[in-house]
């Protein structure tokens, strides 16, 4: 698929930036999730972890300093050559990296897991939400549970520009799979690259109706007022998330949802 071909590429440009941030905030212990995850994954000492597009490596760590046995996939080899390389340079235990484009992964590999985890702008990235169910349940122990952290489609709606200026103006449309061409890419961990790449809005429906359909049962999904990443004029909250002050207790601007895979 063109569009996911062109991803690999794009995000491979940022992996060398990412790898050498996120190691030296690892080593100055500046780096750690949000207290909304902590709270909501739980303890996870023992447990079994797959991180989907785990990107560079950096959470996939977290999870394993976190005593749990992770393994980490992303569509980039250059993403899996430097999490290594973190992994190892940190001395980090009980992990290893896979390369795979989800779509596909269902078919390559066969190992059940505790816990399916994927957070952070992730779901954008994906053509079909189906599929990707569908390899969430052949990841999963009987018991075994999907953690998933990120944007709300409703603030993904919504034009950015437009945001920090307290206006809401809707420049994105809810109802459409069709992919979205971009041509910059990066600005957080690395500076912003010109480079061509997809992505595809996501509703609500279908996150929740792909996962039951999988056969999978939602325990919870949550919606706060606060973002993982700062999109420019946005306060660190306590729970180490970011907001806008005039948008509190307003609009979604996050989601996380944990689904379990019933036992039989």
């Amino acid at each position: 698929m063109k569009e996911v071909e062109a991803n690999k590429t794009a995000w491979g440009l940022l992996s060398k930036d990412h790898y050498e941030y996120c190691r030296k905030a690892l080593q100055e212990k500046r780096f750690g999730f949000s207290k909304i995850i902590e709270r909501e994954i739980g303890n996870i000492s023992g447990k079994t972890v797959i991180h989907l597009q785990c990107n560079a490596g950096a959470d996939t760590i977290l999870l394993a300093q976190k005593g749990a046995i992770v393994t980490g996939v992303d569509l980039s080899p250059n993403n899996i050559k430097y999490a290594r390389l973190m992994a190892q340079e940190l001395g980090v235990p009980n992990i290893n990296f896979i390369e795979s484009d989800i779509m596909h992964f269902k078919q390559k590999h066969n190992k059940k897991y505790d816990m399916v985890f994927t957070t952070e702008g992730v779901l954008c990235w994906l053509p079909d939400l189906n599929k990707w169910a569908e390899t969430i349940k052949h990841l999963l122990k009987e018991n075994g549970v999907l953690y998933v952290l990120d944007s709300h489609p409703f603030y993904m709606l919504l034009d950015e520009e437009k945001l920090r200026d307290n206006a809401l103006e809707v420049k994105y449309p809810y109802f459409t799979r069709e992919p979205e061409y971009n041509n910059m890419i990066g600005g957080y961990f690395s500076e912003a690259k010109k480079c061509e790449h997809y992505s595809w809005m996501y509703k609500v429906s279908d996150i929740i109706n792909s996962l039951i359909n999988a056969g999978l049962t939602i325990e919870f999904f949550n919606e706060y007022d606060t973002l993982y990443f700062d999109l420019g004029g946005m306060e660190r909250g306590i729970e180490g998330e970011y907001h806008f002050p005039f948008y509190d207790k307003k609009i979604p601007f996050t989601f996380s949802l944990k689904a379990k895979l019933e036992k039989k």
